[in-house]
């Protein structure tokens, strides 16, 4: 574990741990908990990750909170597999609540006819064995697993098909093997910030993720928490530490539930 700042003291933020009232959680799931899949439903969380969850929701006394930029429908596979509080999905556009209910928020009228002429503009890269995703806010390509030359050309073709779309209305985000087109209006620093606006100024929080898309996470975890990047090699990031997965990824949490242990 590697801080990346020179005012990040890890020793601290766990002794900070020790004595909070209240513990918060919050995790990516893909390239985070598990290791990517080109068949996402495949993606399965390194074997250590569900028993230290619940041993952190059970002995900890910790809020555990799944935030990832999955579909909700595409999420309970691994939401089954995990111990957790709540959930939220399509990058803070749906939320599943530790009652079990299911919310969401939607885009403008605007945002989602654009939306849909995106998707339908892509559609024809499947052809190159790309995976078209359409999510509530969002439409996502995927090249994962593609050779060099074909990944090539999806992601150029992915470049040519949404460079006039509407800035105003959606933004485009890279990610691991992929490209992401969203509405604007919501990403996952809103989920963190409000699960850290129902948090006190005692409460010892962290949000673990890998990829560009945890960035908005970060930097709403700046001054409230704990920003840690999950990934085999450093990045820029807004991250205050640096852990390699799966190795580093269990030490944390093995630390975490040992700092949290309740009478």
């Amino acid at each position: 574990m590697q801080p990346l700042h020179a005012g990040i003291r890890l020793d601290g933020f766990f002794e900070r741990l020790a004595q909070a009232p209240r513990r918060v959680l919050l995790l990516d799931y893909d390239g985070t908990l598990a290791p990517f899949h080109r068949r996402p439903e495949r993606a399965l969380p390194y074997p250590e990750v569900g028993p230290l969850l619940k041993r952190a929701i059970h002995r900890c006394s910790t809020r555990v909170v799944i935030v990832s930029g999955r579909r909700l429908a595409d999420l309970r596979g691994p939401l089954a597999w995990l111990p957790h509080d709540e959930a939220w999905a399509s990058h803070g556009w749906e939320h599943f609540s530790a009652a079990g209910e299911r919310s969401g928020f939607v885009p403008s009228a605007a945002a989602q006819r654009q939306l849909q002429v995106a998707e339908a503009a892509v559609r024809e890269l499947a052809m190159h064995g790309a995976r078209v995703e359409r999510k509530v806010a969002s439409v996502a390509v995927h090249w994962r697993g593609l050779a060099e030359p074909v990944a090539d050309r999806v992601r150029h073709g992915v470049e040519r098909a949404w460079c006039e779309l509407d800035g105003t209305l959606l933004e485009v985000l890279d990610f691991e093997a992929g490209s992401e087109l969203r509405a604007r209006g919501r990403n996952k620093g809103d989920a963190v910030r409000e699960i850290l606006a129902q948090c006190g100024p005692r409460d010892a929080c962290a949000y673990l993720g890998d990829d560009h898309t945890d960035e908005d996470a970060f930097d709403a975890m700046r001054g409230r928490g704990l920003a840690v990047l999950v990934r085999e090699e450093l990045r820029d990031t807004a991250a205050d530490v640096w852990v390699r997965p799966p190795h580093e990824l269990v030490s944390f949490l093995e630390r975490w539930c040992e700092c949290g242990v309740t009478a």
